[in-house]
């Protein structure tokens, strides 16, 4: 089984010093049985104590508060992951019986959250082409990976043509963006045909080919399939999740899985630096966003962004938060 190591660096630089920082991270990866915690530690700045919950997803989150005045604030994730090869659901029932069986989750609050797409201007025009692929003969699992194939040969994938607030009509005038939105899109696909669908959060690893969005942060998504559980699709990559993915969290859309984010008392202006690493247990490092082991010497984030005060007349730290973590979102590619 392949094992991976991953340094996942959050660096916060601000221009005048800030206090009363209240922070979540979501940098937990789950631990079943398709993926074991080998071993996980966290480097923060000033050492705080982080107490750990769970939210309705399931998802483990990290909170921790700085209370003394800091002008940085660095996070530095070290992990060790173990992942299993993800078993392709045999199924027993015929395709019409388990297309009958989504129906009754339509009805059950526990996939509520996982049934309901966005609301679209073009969502007629989404709608003809999913029922387009309709056919009773394919099991859901058939259906759902037409679609991650079909969003994966006509959707281009292109860094800086969108953003955390692109819409499904923008995405769907596009055709193009990076795996949140490819993600974004199957998502109301499968909605719409009432296969209930999660967005995750994660990390996809370098083997000996290179994927779209290796060695950073990835998202993709997850359907549910009965007699068997959740399975990863990766439109991104027109694969089913396997031991090349790290699941970090789920959600309904990627609002629920931002790995960082926090409020604070200070200035608005500041700075976001982001990097990671992923090396290969057992191989030589996988050259990465990361050069160094030290975050205080020169690093090459994967993702930078900046606030500044003159961008939010009228502002607060609140709203300097909900900026960054739009612009934070754009570094999973």
């Amino acid at each position: 089984m392949p094992v991976y190591k991953i340094k996942h660096v959050t660096h916060y630089y601000y221009d005048q010093p800030v206090y009363d920082s209240i922070n979540q991270m979501m940098l937990y990866p789950f631990v079943d049985s398709n993926q074991n915690v080998l071993q996980q530690s966290f480097t923060i700045t000033h050492q705080p104590t982080i107490e750990t919950f769970s939210d309705k997803f399931g998802n483990k989150l990290g909170i921790f508060s700085l209370v003394s005045p800091h002008t940085e604030l660095c996070i530095i994730s070290h992990l060790e992951v173990e992942i299993f090869p993800v078993s392709i659901p045999a199924f027993e029932r015929s395709a019409d019986q388990l297309w009958q069986q989504y129906e009754k989750y339509n009805a059950d609050y526990l996939y509520n959250d996982f049934l309901q797409p966005d609301e679209s201007k073009n969502i007629g025009e989404i709608h003809s082409l999913v029922t387009s692929f309709k056919d009773k003969t394919k099991s859901p699992l058939q259906m759902a990976i037409l679609f991650s194939e079909y969003i994966f040969q006509h959707f281009t994938y292109t860094q800086g043509v969108t953003s955390v607030e692109t819409d499904i009509d923008e995405i769907w005038k596009l055709k193009a963006g990076v795996c949140q939105d490819f993600a974004h899109f199957l998502l109301t696909m499968l909605r719409l045909v009432k296969i209930p669908a999660r967005y995750v959060s994660g990390y996809i690893c370098p083997g000996h080919d290179e994927w779209r969005g290796a060695g950073a942060t990835h998202a993709w998504v997850e359907i549910f399939i009965p007699d068997f559980g959740w399975l990863g699709l990766d439109p991104t990559n027109n694969c089913i999740a396997s031991d090349r993915h790290v699941r970090l969290a789920v959600g309904r859309y990627f609002k629920d899985c931002t790995p960082v984010k926090g409020i604070y008392k200070g200035t608005l202006d500041h700075r976001l630096e982001v990097s990671v690493t992923v090396e290969n247990g057992g191989r030589e490092p996988v050259k990465s966003y990361l050069d160094t082991e030290l975050v205080s010497e020169k690093n090459v984030p994967s993702f930078v962004s900046e606030v500044k005060s003159k961008d939010l007349p009228g502002g607060n730290s609140y709203q300097a938060f909900i900026k960054m973590q739009q612009q934070q979102q754009q570094q999973q590619q």
